[in-house]
């Protein structure tokens, strides 16, 4: 049992409040329920349309994360029932995913994505942005969306003290934002291979895909 044994040696070295998402993205529903049978609800996609055929064809009680960047026009197809959504970086996705939610009598949860990475290939908001978004009238009449916190993906590198010095920012941008009155509650930052650094900087949300499942094997979205 591949899976459950990887679950199990993550979930039993991590915070109890620390919430791990497990990255199913391209992985077959089989291995999905092999970590749903070990106890795990929350798994991360980053297609759209891969995400709403696991849903469903998987139980109703798994808590469907999207992790990846998100375009407007896909947003309809899964407000009735995404649990969060991480990678949000612009007002102009806040305002349709906050109309598709109140087409579904909903109120879905979002988290900011500050741009943290020194690559140009990684989507985000600059600090600045993100606050002018959060005190802005604008959110405030947003009533079917709910920014939950933030989230950051550190630069594609094997320089740890480069990958803790992201995470370091970001965690002192979070802390001060809640210093500020933000009800922040989600800092989600470190995946496989970077986040037990990212534990170390106050994160208390991972995003872990290939150390649960083993690597993947890419497919094209529908």
């Amino acid at each position: 049992m591949f899976i459950d044994h990887n679950y199990k040696e993550i979930i039993n070295s991590i915070p109890h409040e620390v919430v791990l998402v497990a990255v199913s993205k391209t992985k077959p529903n089989e291995d999905i329920m092999e970590a749903y049978r070990a106890g795990h609800r929350v798994f991360g996609e980053n297609k759209v349309q891969e995400m709403v055929n696991k849903y469903e064809a998987l139980p109703k009680d798994i808590n469907w994360h999207m992790i990846g960047h998100l375009q407007r026009n896909k947003v309809k197809y899964m407000a009735s029932f995404v649990s969060l959504i991480h990678g949000v970086d612009k007002m102009s996705t806040l305002v349709e995913i906050n109309k598709q939610a109140k087409k579904n009598t909903r109120v879905i949860d979002c988290l900011l994505q500050a741009r943290i990475a020194k690559e140009d290939t990684k989507f985000g908001l600059e600090f600045n942005e993100i606050e002018q978004i959060l005190f802005s009238s604008e959110l405030e009449a947003l009533e079917n969306v709910r920014i939950k916190g933030l989230m950051g993906m550190a630069t594609f590198t094997d320089d740890e003290e480069q990958i803790a010095s992201e995470f370091a920012d970001l965690g002192e941008f979070y802390q001060s934002l809640r210093s500020k009155g933000c009800k922040l509650e989600v800092l989600s930052m470190g995946m496989s291979g970077d986040y037990k650094i990212a534990l170390d900087h106050g994160s208390n949300m991972i995003r872990v895909g290939s150390a649960i499942f083993g690597e993947r094997n890419y497919i094209a979205e529908q």
